[in-house]
């Protein structure tokens, strides 16, 4: 046979071709299919990854969106947050952002390629600058920088753990997140300070008090005719000598009497205006949540305050601060 007719010949067909054609088809089949799976794992472990995870439940707490930071929390703490009154559930999320005001979350790299979540509320901003994170089998460790304007920079770690597949929030720093705990000590935390808050309101009133007398010859018949006035129209009924909270007699959780003492003797009605003195109780609206001390403050300037349970403290109480 000719070369020719060699070349134009079909090859000979192999022995059981179409059943190796199969294999084929099925091996190239099967490795697509590894190569996607491989892909979604990478993926999947690219958006549930600790750092992703942190910087959603700082975006979440951000915006103060309580339903969505529950999710980033282990069963048992977000049962536990899930139960807490909503005004304790944004307390909680607050610390976490440094604000006090819902935000707006932007995301972004630095130029170490971590991440940076800032946090745009509508009268500040915070940035939380991540580190390298430590990953140890189920649980993982992401530092954290916080710029703090004119204060030096806060640093922190967040610790997270592997629950159901996913990362969870495990702790701040060195303690372990535990809600129920953490929200006793945060709300005793926020009594205190309320009371310290109420002391400085009870100051307040009685310098604005003695500027009142000053001013006007007498005391106010109210703490109403304390409070804001209008632009270029400031009288004896309205001074601009606080705020209009505190000329209510209410502001931050505490209920402010202001009682006049009249003077006693015979003396004219001028002399009687300068003899007369004052005194200011401050109690908590709600005790055990707002606060625990009540006070007491007269014209002598003495501080005075105790746990009356709700109830009014007097000139017999304990001194508050320095003797």
């Amino acid at each position: 046979m000719s070369y020719a007719n060699n070349f134009w010949r079909r090859p000979p067909k192999p022995k059981h071709g179409h059943e190796r054609f199969i294999q084929n088809v099925l091996l190239a089949l099967a490795a697509i299919a590894l190569l996607g799976m491989a892909a979604r794992r990478a993926q999947a472990q690219n958006i549930t990854g600790p750092e992703s995870t942190l910087s959603e439940a700082l975006s979440a707490a951000c915006r103060q969106d309580s339903a969505a930071f529950a999710g980033f929390l282990t069963a048992d703490n977000a049962a536990a947050y899930r139960a807490l009154p909503d005004p304790q559930r944004t307390a909680f999320m607050k610390r976490f952002v440094l604000l006090e005001e819902p935000g707006r979350p932007l995301l972004s790299s630095s130029s170490g390629g971590h991440v940076v979540v800032r946090c745009e509320a509508p009268s500040v901003a915070t940035e939380m600058r991540f580190g390298q994170s430590r990953v140890r089998e189920n649980l993982a460790f992401v530092p954290m920088e916080i710029p703090l304007p004119g204060a030096p920079s806060r640093a922190i770690t967040f610790g997270l753990v592997r629950e159901g597949g996913n990362w969870k929030l495990l702790s701040v720093g060195l303690a372990l997140l535990d809600i129920p705990a953490m929200a006793r000590q945060w709300e005793q935390a926020d009594m205190e300070a309320r009371e310290d808050d109420a002391i400085a309101e009870l100051r307040t009133l009685a310098e604005s008090l003695d500027t009142y007398r000053r001013a006007y010859g007498k005391l106010p018949d109210s703490l109403a005719a304390l409070g804001p006035a209008p632009k270029n129209e400031i009288s004896p009924e309205t001074a601009g000598l606080v705020d209009a909270d505190l000329a209510s007699g209410a502001k931050d959780g505490y209920t402010f009497r202001y009682t006049i003492v009249p003077a006693g003797g015979d003396m004219s009605e001028e002399e009687r205006w300068k003899a007369e003195t004052f005194s200011l109780v401050a109690t908590p609206d709600a005790y055990g949540k707002t606060g625990r001390r009540s006070f007491f403050l007269n014209s002598t300037g003495v501080l005075r305050g105790a746990d009356k349970r709700g109830g009014a403290a007097d000139d017999s109480d304990p001194r508050v601060g320095p003797s």
